[in-house]
């Protein structure tokens, strides 16, 4: 079974990365959090076996955290296109 899978780039308050990605540390569907440069400072894996656990992680775990500013979400599709 393929499962969904998900990117939320995240837009945190002042210095509050470490703070959020230590609270989702032990969300069983987020796979990687990534700190980054740029407009962003997070970028959070998420996988789940369907689109709305999806929807509940990004929203409910992630989006309506204290210290999250703004989040989007990139839903991917079909499986991956691996370089060899």
């Amino acid at each position: 079974m393929i499962r969904m899978k998900a990117y939320v780039l995240v837009n945190t308050e002042l210095g509050m990365e470490s703070e959020i990605t230590n609270t989702l540390a032990d969300v069983n569907e987020i796979t990687n959090i990534h700190g980054l440069y740029g407009l962003y400072d997070l970028i959070i894996e998420i996988e789940a076996d369907n689109m709305d656990r999806i929807k509940e992680v990004a929203l409910n775990k992630v989006r309506l955290l204290d210290n999250v500013k703004s989040t989007i979400t990139l839903l991917t599709y079909g499986e991956s296109f691996i370089n060899e």
